[in-house]
């Protein structure tokens, strides 16, 4: 479903709440387009913030009450819960329209309407692209969205045009169907990625250009693997050092 035939999006106060390189690279065309931005994250980013024209905050609350019109949730998944329940929501000085980014829909959507007030409203997205992939525009990218709750469908038209823009696939679906269909689609693409590896298959002088699509599709699922398994070492890194320091207490 389309939104708004408009070609642009009125001006808007986007606060941007986890200013890793997601968040950095949606507020790129964000401030090309005109809008106006803050950000607070757990990472100081105020230098780089004062490069882009970002204002920076590193108070929570100050945030919050910093008139937003949209506050876009751009953490990971696993930080999501202990983010939002450590926000004053209380401070929010007006109605306010709250989106996330995150790749999966249910589980955020769940949160978000837990811990949010009722009066504020809800808009689940998840942009198919990313800093690599729309690094020469967003044009043909699927855009999807659901509007949880929402009642200024001013402001939330205004949001999604900042996607429609920029010529990005306007889909509107419900976060149980989003999150069913990426199941099926990353369950296949992993376990194609899988087969393929273990054949162990490799260039030849004889390539046919279908062949040498085949090779690069599994140089890059080897590559998202390793991104994968890195982050989750991280991951167990860091829980593994806190977890002594939290059994002294």
């Amino acid at each position: 479903m389309a939104v708004s035939s408009s070609s642009s999006s009125s001006t808007l106060k986007i606060g941007i709440i986890g200013f890793g390189p997601f968040g950095q690279f949606l507020a790129k065309t964000m401030i090309k387009q005109g809008h106006i931005l803050r950000a607070t994250s757990r990472t100081d980013h105020s230098q780089l913030c004062h490069r882009l024209g970002i204002s920076f905050f590193s108070d929570k609350r100050a945030f919050l009450e910093a008139d937003n019109d949209v506050i876009l949730i751009s953490t990971s998944i696993l930080s999501l819960s202990e983010v939002l329940n450590s926000l004053p929501v209380h401070c929010l000085q007006r109605r306010t329209l709250i989106a996330d980014v995150l790749s999966v829909k249910e589980y955020p959507r769940n949160v978000l309407l837990q811990v949010l007030p009722e009066e504020v409203d809800v808009l689940c997205t998840h942009p198919m692209f990313g800093p690599e992939s729309g690094q020469n525009g967003w044009k043909d990218f699927a855009f999807v969205y659901e509007k949880v709750r929402i009642r200024d469908e001013a402001t939330c038209s205004s949001f999604l045009r900042i996607f429609e823009s920029e010529g990005c696939k306007m889909l509107e679906m419900s976060c149980e169907e989003h999150d069913k269909v990426a199941a099926k689609s990353q369950f296949l693409t992993h376990t194609i990625g899988r087969v393929l590896s273990e054949l162990e298959i490799q260039s030849t002088s004889m390539n046919t250009k279908g062949f040498e699509t085949l090779i690069r599709l599994l140089l890059d699922l080897e590559a998202a693997f390793e991104k994968v398994k890195r982050k989750l070492q991280q991951k167990m890194e860091v829980q593994q050092e806190q977890s002594p320091n939290e059994s002294k207490l």
